[in-house]
């Protein structure tokens, strides 16, 4: 079992940046690939980015490839989220994720935090 914690979110102007951090208690994160996924009002929950358990591997959504990078520290058991040029249609609920697969879809995922709010005005 792994527990995961999100923090970092809250309100910022179009243009401006927010980074989010996820930390893991109960088992060490480098046993796990991670992914950061959102879920905006009355859409369904979207994958953003994955790294691999290592760090040697990441992946972004083209709707924020450029903008976004997904980093961690496995010493820290935190995986990390910077989210640059943040546009309107970036506000959502952002949670982190930790599974066995590094995959852009949900269902692989086995552990969820309970999700930060990320909202950006224009």
């Amino acid at each position: 079992q792994v527990q995961l914690v999100e923090s970092g979110g809250g309100l910022v102007q179009a243009g401006g940046s927010l980074r989010l951090s996820c930390t893991a208690s109960g088992r060490t994160l480098g046993s796990y690939n991670m992914g950061w996924f959102r879920q905006a009002p009355g859409k369904e929950r979207e994958f953003v980015a994955y790294i691999t358990r290592s760090g040697s591997t990441t992946n972004y959504a083209d709707s924020v490839k450029g903008r976004f990078t997904i980093s961690r520290d496995n010493a820290k058991n935190t995986v990390y989220l910077q989210m640059n040029s943040l546009k309107p249609e970036d506000t959502a609920v952002y949670y982190c994720a930790a599974g066995l697969w590094a995959s852009t879809s949900a269902s692989f995922y086995d552990y969820w935090g309970q999700g930060t709010q990320v909202t950006v005005s224009s």
